[in-house]
């Protein structure tokens, strides 16, 4: 019987673990659409990103499309990767 118990309660918890995970990915906000991507140490941008990008830096930022378009006017690169320039319309 204390075995019986102690099962159960591990099929709780692993139960509770579970709805949490899946109310974490439910609540979770969307992923912006556009990226801008801030240098080692200073603060000065190095890339412009589309938001779903896989080169996107941990130091990235969402932004609105305006500052997107802003960043690139302003020469910050655009992403090799995922040319947000060609999206955005802002090509040289």
């Amino acid at each position: 019987m204390l075995s019986l118990d102690r099962v159960r309660r591990k099929i709780a918890e692993a139960e509770r673990r579970e709805a949490e995970k899946e109310r974490g990915e439910r609540d979770r906000p969307p992923a912006p659409d556009w990226l801008i991507e801030m240098g080692l140490g200073r603060r000065a941008p190095v890339y412009v990103h589309a938001g779903g990008c896989h080169m996107a830096g941990k130091r990235s930022r969402g932004v609105t499309d305006d500052q997107a378009r802003r960043a690139l006017w302003e020469q910050v690169p655009a992403c090799p990767h995922c040319n947000p320039d060609g999206v955005l319309g802002v090509l040289d």
